[in-house]
């Protein structure tokens, strides 16, 4: 009897380390990296639906893990296994398993950066989007000119012209068109604040009808600081029933543009030739930055109702049609 007693103490013991042997094994692996401390990114890409062991089969082939065995018996004991989320992964040989197992089940997705310029329109956004590696451009603008889309996100347009707010954005890869246009009209109401709500409703104007002001400012400013000045002229020119007279927005309502601006086109009616219509265009022409709705909102108090481009990009302000044509004739006229 003792000696049995003795038997399954030496078995329970010898088995006890042989546990603690591995359980040491696992715990010490799951906190080395598999190879040097190289920093280097190697990105690897879980798909939708994608099995575990073809994940851990990717890892093992990248050199990011050792062992796929003691790596998927970590992964199951700790129930990551069944969290792992889909996307794009910035991982490196620097990592330890378990920090490769906690970025997979955090969603800690590599992203990649998307700037949008002030004053590009949608067409240039869409080709911005398809440059930076996101979608097709095709796709873009199919969603940014979804009527039903833009009733959805309660934009008061056909488009999201206008309101697709020009900064930078960090995507994932599998980013869709939908949810960039979504981030981006967040971006403009975060901008678009309480204040200036108060201001458009008391100089009588709606956001609507801002936006596309500032779009045209933002098309006809070639220097920064005269944004609040080319501001006044429009305004000044919409008090008085002026036509606004905008180059800028004749060319965004010619299909296919040249980039060469007529006579014929200037006389030829569309909803955004601002020299047969008067007010302002039925919706913006670009996508205006916080700057130029600013200047939008909050003109400079001047008397200007002309202004014609010097050669340093800026311009040269005229209370009178005598003194713009005097300008017209010195810059433009003498330049041709």
């Amino acid at each position: 009897m003792k000696k049995r007693l003795i038997a399954i103490l030496t078995a329970s013991l010898l088995m006890a380390g042989i546990f603690l042997y591995f359980a040491a094994d696992l715990y010490f692996y799951s906190i080395k990296p598999a190879g040097r401390l190289d920093y280097e990114p190697i990105i690897v890409t879980i798909a939708p639906g994608q099995n575990f062991n073809k994940i851990v089969d990717d890892l093992s082939q990248h050199h990011l893990i050792s062992s796929p065995l003691k790596f998927k018996l970590i992964a199951r004991l700790k129930a990551y296994d069944r969290k792992i989320m889909t996307g794009e992964y910035a991982l490196s040989t620097s990592m330890t398993p378990l920090a490769i197992l906690e970025a997979l089940t955090n969603g800690k997705i590599r992203l990649h950066r998307l700037a949008i310029p002030e004053g590009f329109n949608i067409k240039q956004i869409a080709q911005r989007v398809e440059s930076s590696g996101f979608l097709r451009k095709e796709k873009f603008i199919k969603a940014a000119t979804d009527p039903e889309f833009a009733k959805k996100m309660k934009i008061p347009a056909q488009t999201f012209e206008g309101y697709l707010f020009p900064d930078t954005y960090l995507f994932p890869k599998d980013i869709t068109a939908k949810q960039i246009i979504t981030e981006m009209v967040k971006q403009f109401r975060m901008t678009f604040s309480d204040e200036w709500k108060k201001q458009a409703q008391s100089i009588g104007f709606s956001i609507h009808e801002i936006i596309t002001l500032a779009s045209i400012i933002e098309k006809e400013t070639g220097v920064a600081s005269e944004r609040p000045v080319i501001a006044s002229v429009f305004h000044n020119r919409l008090k008085k029933n002026m036509r606004l007279a905008s180059d800028p927005t004749v060319i965004y309502g010619i299909k296919n543009f040249n980039g060469n601006i007529t006579k014929k086109d200037l006389q030829r009616l569309t909803p955004y030739n601002t020299y047969m219509i008067s007010g302002l265009p039925p919706g913006p022409i670009a996508n205006p930055g916080a700057q130029s709705i600013k200047a939008a909102l909050f003109p400079a108090k001047t008397n200007y109702l002309y202004f014609v481009a010097k050669r340093d990009k800026t311009h040269q302000f005229s209370e009178t049609l005598k003194d713009h044509n005097r300008a017209v004739r010195k810059y433009q006229l003498r330049r041709r």
